[in-house]
């Protein structure tokens, strides 16, 4: 759960910088005209990872042109994607502002060598950032499929590491569940995976809720939305994505489970043997991302910051090669 309401001096350093910003120059109103070879430099999806902090550092973009108007899709660190509705290419550089979860942000960046070199602006920080064209990562049409492994051996943490030190030891493992308390981080596994098939079983115990990260980019929702209606941060979403097609959630304190099958950017999630969503893309990576590598391989991320949560039985069937 990338929640909207995230508290950044309480998990990650970075965060706490944009509380309480201010109007930080005059807004830019600047369109980008026509489809000029500087605007079409700008377009496309970017996968964007900031240089200069030790806490959350994966965004994401994706600029369009539509008529005469550049419009973009921002990932902003944590949170749900949010519209970028004004930018603009003024001589070279692409600008724009942005008022997000209460705070206003100025974004520059400039094209080099086929990537995007960044800053932004909060609160008299400046923040550098590099984007890269986002890969496609086509879907191999019918993989082979490994052999199921357990990703949790059901007695210690043998395998898992902490996103961070700074709850040193609110996971811990107990006949064959694995189970956090508050205040607590997110647990990654050691293991990283490409394309691959997913197993576990999962229980609300109280709080907002929490999400298993794809390898460790993007975040299928897990919160208590039992007889509520769907959408795109609802239970079974690929959160700010996709909204899952029906309400397959129990209610809270019961065990529940996901199948989730990953390959290339294409999603297929089951929630409690009800297929949710199927074979969707999803664009780009979700709030709170350990990484924004789309290409490489990455771990199974399961949160643990925003609730206490019990997992178990957690398997997971690597594609072959």
């Amino acid at each position: 759960m990338s929640s909207d309401h995230y508290s950044g001096k309480k998990h990650y350093g970075l965060a706490s910088a944009f509380i309480g910003v201010v109007i930080l120059a005059t807004p830019v109103t600047v369109q980008a005209g026509t489809d000029t070879e500087a605007v079409q430099q700008f377009l496309g999806r970017w996968d964007i990872t900031l240089h200069d902090t030790d806490g959350l550092k994966a965004s994401w973009i994706e600029i369009t042109h539509h008529q005469d108007k550049l419009i973009g899709r921002l990932v902003w660190l944590f949170g749900s994607v949010v519209t970028v509705p004004d930018m603009a290419v003024v001589d070279g550089e692409l600008i724009f502002e942005l008022h997000f979860m209460g705070d206003d942000l100025l974004f520059r960046a400039r094209p080099e060598n086929g990537k995007l070199t960044g800053l932004t602006q909060a609160r008299g920080h400046a923040f550098k950032w590099t984007g890269e064209q986002s890969p496609p990562l086509l879907p191999q049409p019918r993989p082979q499929w490994d052999e199921p492994m357990l990703l949790f051996n059901g007695h210690d943490l043998e395998g898992w590491v902490l996103r961070n030190e700074k709850a040193s030891e609110c996971w811990s493992a107990v006949e064959g569940v694995l189970a956090n308390r508050m205040p607590c981080v997110d647990l990654i596994s050691r293991q990283t995976f490409k394309d691959f098939k997913i197993h576990v079983e999962f229980k609300l115990i109280e709080g907002t809720g929490s999400g298993i990260y794809l390898r460790g980019r993007y975040e299928v929702q897990i919160q208590n939305d039992f007889g509520k209606q769907t959408g795109v941060q609802s239970m079974g979403a690929v959160f700010g994505f996709i909204a899952p097609s029906a309400n397959a959630a129990m209610p809270e304190g019961e065990w529940q489970c996901y199948d989730i099958t990953l390959i290339g950017r294409r999603v297929t999630v089951v929630l409690n043997g009800q297929t949710i969503i199927h074979e969707q893309d999803i664009p780009g990576i979700t709030g709170g991302a350990r990484d924004s590598r789309e290409g490489d391989p990455g771990p199974v991320m399961l949160q643990g910051d925003h609730g206490r949560m019990s997992f178990r039985n957690i398997i997971v069937t690597p594609a072959k090669g």
